[in-house]
C-alpha cells in the first residue's frame, strides 16, 4: 500500500456552490475566481466544474493560460492585470481582460499599438488600501483610457475589505464611495466577493466575484450562521500506528504532549511536508473513523499523533480526516492560528488529487 494521503474534490459540490451563487444574486451574472491553483482544488478541473460560470477571474497571464489550453473560451479577467508591457501579446492573442490598477499601467496602454483592442476593468480603491486608483482620479484616469486606441470597453471594480465581518459598518462606506463615483458613468461594475454576496446584497451590481463560496468555505469571521455550503475538498490520510504509552510518557519532539493517564495514541501519516498546518499541534481537530478527536504533540513533517482514548475499535489503516466532510476547514484554520484559504492553497505534491461527481470518481 503507498502513503495514502490524499485530497478528494467533490465537483458536485462545486457546482451547487455556484448555484447557491447564483440564488443569492440572481440579476447579477457570475464571474468565478480560480485563481492559486483554483484555491489549491486544481486550476483546469475546478474551472470545467463550474463552466456554466459567465467569466472566469485570475491572478496572472500563466493562469489564463492554462484554462485556456483546456477549451475554455469565457471571459478571463487577469485581477492585477498585466506585469510587464511583453504579456500584452498574448493577452490580446487569447482575448483576456486586465484590471488597471496603478499609473504605470496606464501609461503601457497609452504608447503600445495592439491587434486588438482590450477590455479593460478599471480597479477604484474604495478602502481595501492595496491596490487601485484613488476615488478622486476616477474620472481623469477613464478619460485616459477612453482616448487609448488598446482600450475597447470600460468597466468598473472595487474591492470590499470589511464584508467578512457582518457586524462592520464599513462595508456600506465602501459601498457609498464606490456608489457616488459610479452611479452616473453607465459603466459595468463588480463589487462583491464572497461575504458580499451573501451578506450584503446591495454591492451584486452587475457583476459578482465568488472565491471562497465556490469552494465550500464559509467567508465570515463573525459568529453569525455559517452558509449551507457544501465542502469541496476532503483531506484524509490513515493510521500506520497505534502505541500504547503510560501515565508520564511524551508524544513527539520536545516531548510537548505528557500522557496524563495510559493510553492509545494513533500515528497519522501526514504532516507539514504534505502542508498540514504545524500550529495545529496540541489541539488540532481531527476525525478517525467519522469520530473527533485531536492531535497530541507537535505536528512532524510526515507524521503527526492523535488522541485514541475512548477508540476501542480502531486498526492500523483506518481512515483519518483532517478536514472536509464532517469537519470544516475553518475549524482546522481557527485551531491553527490562521485562515482556510491558506490551508487550502498550501497543499503540496505529496498529497495525491481525485476528482469525484456524483456519480463516482473522474
Amino acid at each position: 500500500m503507498t502513503r495514502d494521503v490524499r485530497a478528494v474534490v467533490e465537483l458536485a459540490a462545486l457546482r451547487h456552490n455556484l448555484a447557491m451563487v447564483r440564488a443569492a444574486a440572481p440579476s447579477s451574472r457570475v464571474m468565478a475566481v480560480v485563481k492559486a491553483n483554483g484555491y489549491g482544488h486544481g486550476l483546469q478541473e475546478t474551472a470545467k466544474a463550474l463552466v456554466s460560470a459567465d467569466a472566469f477571474a485570475v491572478s496572472c497571464l500563466e493562469e489564463a493560460l492554462t484554462l485556456r489550453e483546456a477549451g475554455l473560451l469565457h471571459p478571463i479577467v487577469l485581477l492585477e492585470g498585466f506585469f510587464d508591457s511583453d504579456e500584452l501579446r498574448a493577452i490580446t492573442t487569447h482575448r483576456l481582460d486586465i484590471v488597471v490598477h496603478a499609473d504605470w499601467q496606464l501609461q503601457v496602454l497609452e504608447r503600445c499599438r495592439l491587434q486588438r483592442p482590450i477590455r479593460v476593468w478599471v480597479k477604484v480603491d474604495t478602502g481595501m488600501g492595496r491596490i487601485g486608483f484613488q476615488p478622486e482620479r476616477v474620472g481623469a484616469v477613464l478619460e485616459r483610457l477612453r482616448a487609448c486606441s488598446a482600450v475597447r470597453q470600460l468597466r468598473l471594480m472595487t474591492h470590499l475589505a470589511y464584508a467578512d465581518d457582518r457586524r462592520s459598518p464599513k462595508t456600506e462606506e465602501q459601498l457609498a464611495l464606490f456608489e457616488r463615483i459610479s452611479a452616473e458613468l453607465g459603466l459595468e461594475r463588480s463589487i462583491a466577493n464572497s461575504a458580499g454576496i451573501l451578506a450584503w446584497p446591495a454591492t451584486h451590481a452587475e457583476w459578482v466575484r465568488p472565491g471562497i463560496m465556490l469552494y465550500g468555505v464559509s467567508p465570515f469571521v463573525d459568529d453569525g450562521p455559517r452558509p449551507e455550503l457544501r465542502p469541496v475538498m476532503t483531506l484524509s490520510s490513515r493510521l500506520i500506528a497505534i502505541q500504547q504509552f503510560r501515565r508520564g510518557d511524551t508524544v513527539g519532539y520536545a516531548g510537548s504532549y505528557v500522557c496524563p493517564e495510559d493510553m492509545a495514541v494513533g500515528i497519522v501519516a501526514i504532516g507539514y511536508g504534505d502542508g498540514y498546518p504545524r500550529h495545529a499541534s496540541n489541539g488540532g481537530p481531527v476525525l478517525v473513523k467519522g469520530r473527533r478527536t485531536t492531535i497530541l504533540g507537535r505536528v512532524s513533517m510526515d507524521m503527526l499523533c492523535v488522541d485514541l482514548r475512548g477508540f476501542d475499535d480502531v486498526q492500523v489503516n483506518d481512515p483519518v480526516v483532517l478536514w472536509g466532510a464532517g469537519l470544516p476547514v475553518e475549524e482546522v484554520a481557527a485551531a491553527s492560528g490562521t485562515i482556510p484559504y491558506e490551508l487550502l492553497c498550501k497543499l503540496t505534491q505529496r498529497v495525491r488529487f481525485e476528482y469525484r461527481d456524483q456519480h463516482g470518481e473522474s
